[in-house]
């Protein structure tokens, strides 16, 4: 966002910045602005949109419309009256901008409607007019000195993020059509664009009836603003429009993790040596959320679906709407709304409430035995309609037997068995009860690229499954959790 500063300030990135035109304003005492009496009203615009410190522009001479004055600083005195005044045009952001153009644009259309059907506009009187109206800019002013202190709140100074306008995001989408859509998440849905300068951009459009709201959308854009990592999807900005939020990522050629490795076709262009290499970049994508950047960052909603692939297939974690920003020396917090997506969450924060980096890790340890495997977390095996991918692994562990678990799809020239035991042993020790007994990504990373003797995992905390009817393997299924150590959920508020 812009910085305020001093008169003289002469450049100024404007992140899609305008103006709103207030009609019969009284202009502000000049001895916070600057007259300029050789400039028409265009050029006045202009000058005042490069100075981050200005904050409104109007003519000089009003009757002949000619000159300019230039204004900082906050518009104290301003006032509106009904007629005999100037045009005033204040300085808005982005957001209030496009704000302030849809309700034009809505204003417009009932104007026209109302003149069809021949409405009679009944004025107020002129004392009560007058009176309304200075009421009403002060009321403006306010709120957009508000709504600039609430924005640049959302983007510090430091915040790299730019703003989009919204033409340019429907125009960039072909107004979000469905051969564009390449995604579908709880919040919304995703599309892949084309910016003017012939960036492609993929804009998660967040639906308006969806749970995740301004606080959450507000979040996403703090953190991933503030992290640089190649295993994390990267943010170009943002665009709000009257009930619109939409956020503006890379795009990344190859969607997202759970495209391939749940179909058996497309499983099969993902070898081992490929998803050994995907289970090692997120496992330090993690690592940098939880150690390694400049903020503690607990993801909360780790998935197949929020790992998305790019050209060559380098996983990056998507999704922050969840996220938590930790202090440095914090280790735990808790919320009475719990929100994930089921099979993921680990068993403190799913009954309790409680999330660290651990909850993180346990999320890890499913995702690593979902890539290993090919099955959903949730996946039900009719031989033992009881089990879950976590039990059926920690079954096949017990006998010995684990290596059964693999996908066939990886069984090629790049297939490595210790390698692979590697992996389902890191997954179980992620995915134990208790999460003092879960490794830290730190350990992760290293327990993956080193070739030392691992402890052996404790039994798995719980496992979420999906119970049928034998009678009919076509009815509907049902969630049921069943936990190994006879521990129950009873209420979990989904994604």
């Amino acid at each position: 966002m812009r910085q305020v500063g001093a008169p003289g300030d002469s450049t100024c990135n404007s992140d899609g910045e305008g103006f709103v035109k207030l009609e019969n304003a009284k202009v502000p005492d000049t001895v916070t602005g600057r007259l300029n009496v050789g400039v028409d009203l265009d050029a006045c615009r202009a000058e005042c949109l490069k100075n981050c410190s200005c904050t409104a522009y109007a003519n000089a001479n009003v009757t002949n419309g000619i000159g300019c004055v230039t204004l900082y600083g906050d518009l104290i005195d301003t006032r509106v009256f009904t007629d005999g005044r100037q045009d005033l045009f204040v300085r808005v952001d982005a957001i209030e901008l496009g704000e302030y153009m849809r309700k034009s644009e809505e204003q417009s259309g009932e104007k026209k409607k109302k003149e069809k059907k021949g409405v009679l506009v009944i004025a107020l009187t002129s004392v009560g007019a007058a009176a309304a109206v200075v009421l009403g800019v002060s009321v403006v002013c306010w709120l957009l000195k508000w709504r600039r202190k609430e924005n640049k709140n959302l983007y510090e100074k430091d915040s790299s993020v730019s703003i989009f306008v919204v033409n340019d995001i429907f125009a960039a989408t072909g107004n979000f059509s469905l051969a564009n859509k390449i995604g579908q998440g709880g919040f919304g849905s995703v599309y892949k664009g084309l910016l003017a300068d012939g960036q492609k951009v993929a804009v998660k459009r967040l639906s308006q009836t969806s749970s995740q709201g301004i606080e959450e959308f507000k979040n996403e854009v703090k953190l991933v603003s503030k992290l640089q990592h190649k295993n994390l999807a990267r943010l170009f900005g943002c665009c709000i429009h009257g009930e619109e939020k939409m956020l503006v990522y890379e795009y990344l050629p190859n969607k997202s993790l759970d495209f391939f490795i749940f179909d058996k076709t497309k499983g099969s262009l993902l070898n081992w040596k490929t998803r050994f290499d995907i289970v090692i970049g997120i496992a330090r994508g993690l690592l940098y959320l939880h150690r390694d950047s400049r903020l503690k960052i607990i993801h909360r909603d780790l998935k197949p679906s929020n790992i998305l692939l790019d050209a060559t297939m380098n996983p990056k974690i998507s999704d922050f709407g969840m996220a938590r920003l930790f202090g440095e020396d914090q280790t735990e917090a808790n919320t009475n709304r719990v929100m994930g997506t089921y099979g993921y969450m680990s068993p403190e924060y799913a009954i309790k409430g409680l999330y660290s980096t651990k909850s993180d890790v346990f999320s890890f340890g499913i995702l690593v035995l979902e890539i290993v495997s090919g099955m959903r977390s949730n996946h039900c095996y009719k031989e033992n309609p009881s089990l879950s991918l976590i039990g059926h692994v920690w079954d096949l562990w017990r006998a010995g037997r684990a290596l059964e678990i693999a996908d066939s799809s990886t069984m090629g020239e790049s297939y490595s068995a210790d390698q692979m035991m590697r992996c389902i042993q890191v997954g179980l020790l992620c995915v134990q009860e208790s999460p003092t007994d879960r490794p830290t990504m730190s350990n992760v990373v290293s327990m993956l690229g080193n070739a030392t003797t691992l402890p052996s995992p404790k039994e798995p905390a719980f496992i979420l499954v999906r119970q049928y009817d034998d009678a009919d393997s076509s009815a509907d299924d049902r969630l049921a959790v069943i936990s190994i150590n006879h521990v129950s959920i009873t209420t979990m508020e989904a994604r």
